[in-house]
């Protein structure tokens, strides 16, 4: 018999950070993501989705052994064509008769709410952090990349969950050579006075703030759920950063003052952080200064690629690619870069990614359950 537990008191939430560690102790590739940032997207004071959404967090237990976790959630800002809640934060013993136990228990708790379907696993906040189910490439996890074991997959599947989209990442060698339609494209543009490329720097993130908001906003206007930024946000966000930013690997391109593309990196902090268990006290960061100031990154991240409409298909994007690239390989360690994830729904972001000869390394899945079973299921649609 299972039984099912609220997260509520400082052992349960304990128990529902420390069982992924427990389960995954003897995979080599696992790295632990740091508490507190799990902690956070389940702290209303710190989680801004808590306004207009409701979340809750269960263990489940099995002879007083816990054998699975889950966090079912209703986001407001998270718009479908049916209501859709979300389950993350999965994780389960190889057993499908349990992993059934806990889908059904999500279900039951949206279906009182009045959600017809279920998405999963995601994060309850925004896509560039837990979102997604390993499918392929069961590699050492990026920062804030969900990893798993092989079997969730068939834990997903066999319940009756579908592939909503894909996620792919990307990975090419910084030395490897530029494409020759990017080189092409940089030379095109170079002989235009009014464009030109600047580094991101931390002296000036107010600038680059608003710069940032305004390509994003214009780049990702025609792509729903809730993806506008406010500059303050942005801002925000852009200090909480700022001791992690490389200023020689984030990219804008302007024409005159007027910003038109972007493209942001950072270090993969996972080549830091997989040395602190998931701590961040005291000793862990001086842990984290020292690794940070003596151990090289040798990966860095691509997190955001944008470029505003009107100048799509004019070739700013291989300009940026060409500069940033240049640049880098002079002035840092790295020696590879990967695009985070890429929607199967996005194929002018594929293509790019493809025109940059680069490989698949991993692929995560978003699932869908639709409540009823005799609906029609659709797959995301392509931006």
């Amino acid at each position: 018999m299972i039984i099912v537990e609220e997260v509520q008191n400082k052992h349960q939430k304990r128990e529902f950070l420390e069982f992924p560690a427990k389960i995954y102790q003897h995979d080599k590739n696992y790295i632990r993501p740091l508490d507190k940032n799990i902690e956070e997207v389940f702290n209303p004071e710190k989680n801004k989705f808590f306004k207009n959404g409701d979340c809750k967090r269960f263990l489940f237990k099995k002879d007083q052994k816990t054998v699975g976790k889950i966090a079912v959630f209703i986001n407001g800002c998270y718009e479908q064509a049916q209501p859709t809640g979300g389950i993350g934060f999965f994780d389960c013993i190889n057993d499908q008769e349990t992993a059934n136990f806990i889908f059904d228990h999500c279900k039951h708790w949206l279906q009182e709410r009045g959600i017809e379907a279920m998405d999963g696993p995601i994060n309850f906040g925004e896509r560039d952090k837990f979102w997604g189910l390993l499918i392929e490439g069961f590699i050492e996890p990026l920062f804030g990349m969900n990893y798993n074991f092989s079997y969730y997959r068939e834990l997903f599947e066999n319940y009756g969950f579908q592939v909503y989209f894909e996620q792919l990442c990307f990975t090419r060698p910084i030395s490897a050579p530029i494409s020759r339609v990017f080189t092409i494209a940089y030379e095109k543009n170079k002989r235009n006075p009014a464009i030109s490329a600047q580094p991101m720097k931390k002296n000036n993130l107010p600038k680059f703030a608003r710069d940032f908001t305004e390509v994003y906003n214009k780049a990702w206007a025609s792509h729903g759920e809730g993806k506008q930024l406010e500059e303050a946000k942005v801002l925000k966000m852009f200090n909480t950063m700022k001791p992690i930013i490389n200023e020689h690997i984030s990219w804008f391109v302007y024409e005159n003052e007027k910003p038109i593309a972007m493209w942001i990196n950072l270090p993969d902090l996972n080549q830091w952080f997989k040395y602190l268990n998931g701590k961040l006290g005291i000793w862990e960061k001086v842990k984290f200064l020292f690794l940070k100031r003596f151990k090289k990154n040798e990966k860095m991240v691509g997190l955001v690629f944008g470029v505003v409409p009107e100048w799509q298909k004019k070739g700013i994007d291989g300009y940026m690619i060409w500069e940033g690239t240049q640049h880098l390989r002079k002035y840092t360690d790295f020696t590879t870069t990967e695009l985070q994830w890429i929607g199967d729904f996005n194929p002018k972001m594929i293509k790019i990614a493809e025109t940059l000869d680069t490989t698949i390394t991993r692929k995560l899945a978003t699932y869908r359950y639709l409540f009823d079973r005799n609906k029609e299921f659709k797959r995301h649609s392509n931006l």
